[in-house]
């Protein structure tokens, strides 16, 4: 089957054997996109996010069958973005980046808060965050980086 999406603005085709290939595979094993990363592989850990027709997800969770025609933004095409980076800028800025494996899906579940709530206070964060886990930074930093990318990205987000 051919699936098409657009990825970080760049329309793509994948030719797959079976729609129910994770959408995290296609993304990292087929089109070379290796910033999503694989966690836990249930869902449970967020390193895998990105925003799939604009929404969180957990991109270990999804069949790729389910994303054909579909716009994905990946760490890679957040990167590229004023917004990513601010965040980017942020996040180093507050040493919000330990180990950095959490990283990539920390900063995309932080793109889709700010992009849904442009000036969000610290409990709107911690929610937004929750389906992320970090085992380095005890989150304040990540928090304090959300923030800073909100008051320095002001105009962005909206």
């Amino acid at each position: 089957m051919t699936v098409k999406l657009t990825v970080n603005g760049e329309e793509r085709q994948v030719e797959v054997k079976d729609g129910t290939r994770r959408l995290l595979d296609v993304i990292r094993e087929d089109l070379g996109l290796t910033g999503a990363k694989e966690g836990c592989g249930e869902g449970e850990c967020g390193a895998c996010s990105v925003l799939l027709n604009g929404q969180l997800v957990n991109s270990c969770l999804v069949p790729i069958a389910q994303a054909d025609g579909s716009r994905v933004l990946t760490p890679e095409g957040l990167a590229q973005t004023p917004e990513g980076q601010v965040l980017a800028e942020a996040f180093t800025e507050c040493h919000g980046a330990q180990c950095g494996f959490c990283t990539p899906g920390m900063m995309m579940a932080s793109a889709a808060l700010l992009y849904r709530n442009s000036q969000p206070n610290e409990q709107e964060i911690r929610e937004g965050l929750s389906g992320n886990i970090c085992r380095c930074t005890g989150y304040d930093m990540i928090i304090d980086a959300v923030l800073m990318a909100a008051q320095k990205g002001r105009g962005l987000w909206g």
